[in-house]
């Protein structure tokens, strides 16, 4: 296996300008950069794992992770790769330090700005989508800050994306939703937030794959329920109230469990196809019980853990990110194979 010292010398430069090149640290001349990555592939070069470690130790290392809150039990499970990562890493003498805030703007720039003065050297976030978020953001990857998002993104210079691929997750509810009902259907569209971009993504695929695939699907009216159980029965029995006709719901996001209480106060269990993502405790059990249709799931764990690994990697040991975005497999559940 190649040393640090065998490149410089084949390269005919300094150990020093490897080691910074290798280990991403410092400015070096792009020519000269591609020049000792190239000699390092070609021999194969590793770090040394004992060697990272110390060095690891002496960083000090903070990466900060900014979440939404986990009154949505799908963050709770996201929060838990994220804490399962963090264990991992106590070895690393690397702090991971969280942030949970609600759909709000102020509240996710206070805590980026927050991170930052605590000394982060590197930020996970599920951004909040507004053009302030994106250029704080811009401005941390132009500091040398790296920025991985996660569950949902934003048009920014963050390094990469780990989540589901949302258009396609949108378009996939269409095709179940469009294959699973009969004669002339009218939907009703239940939305977390529309500055969530996740959201806005859904609602996107599923509106464009009911256009051009089923003429016989009509979306009626869209709500908001902010994620919040409460919310969502009270606008989902406003909803049934003023569009008796919808005989499908459309969830794309949380506020499951409260809009499916609405539909059942309501004496309407059965008769309203429902179809919603993930499989949390509650939803799981609406699917046992029938009055779920269908659920789509996108592994929240792993959005908490893989961005917490690719970041301390690229942070810790210098190993770059083989892609831009990190897709989560599209896992269709009913109460047949649940």
């Amino acid at each position: 296996m190649a040393t640090m010292k065998e490149i410089a010398e084949i390269c005919n430069i300094s150990r020093g300008t490897v080691d910074r090149v290798l280990n991403h640290r410092g400015s070096v001349k792009p020519e000269t950069a591609a020049r000792i990555e190239a000699v390092a592939k070609m021999l194969d070069y590793r770090p040394n794992k004992a060697g990272l470690i110390l060095a690891a130790q002496k960083k000090n290392l903070k990466i900060g992770v900014i979440l939404f809150q986990d009154t949505n039990p799908f963050f709770g499970e996201v929060l838990e790769g994220v804490r399962t990562k963090t264990a991992e890493l106590a070895g690393f003498n690397c702090q991971v330090l969280i942030r949970q805030v609600p759909f709000d703007e102020a509240c996710q720039l206070s805590s980026i700005r927050s991170l930052v003065q605590e000394g982060v050297h590197g930020l996970i976030i599920s951004p909040y989508n507004a053009p302030s978020i994106a250029q704080e953001i811009d401005r941390l990857s132009g500091s040398g800050i790296p920025v991985i998002t996660t569950n949902t993104d934003i048009p920014s210079k963050r390094m990469a994306y780990t989540g589901s691929n949302y258009y396609l997750s949108g378009q996939t509810a269409a095709g179940l939703l469009g294959r699973m009902t009969f004669g002339q259907v009218s939907v009703g569209i239940v939305i977390g937030s529309s500055h969530i971009l996740c959201h806005t993504e859904r609602i996107a695929g599923f509106m464009e794959t009911l256009n051009s695939s089923f003429p016989h699907v009509r979306i009626l009216e869209t709500i908001e329920n902010h994620d919040d159980d409460q919310e969502s029965y009270e606008k989902v029995q406003g909803l049934l109230e003023r569009r008796p006709q919808i005989n499908a719901l459309y969830f794309a996001a949380a506020g499951v469990y409260g809009g499916c209480q609405a539909v059942r106060s309501m004496g309407l269990a059965g008769k309203i196809k429902i179809f919603t993502y993930d499989k949390v405790k509650t939803t799981a059990d609406l699917v046992r019980q029938g009055m779920i249709t269908a659920t789509i799931c996108q592994n929240p764990f792993l959005q908490g853990y893989r961005p917490l690994e690719l970041l301390s990697k690229y942070l810790l040991e210098g190993v770059p990110l083989e892609k831009e975005y990190y897709y989560m497999d599209i896992d269709i559940r009913m109460k047949e194979n649940l």
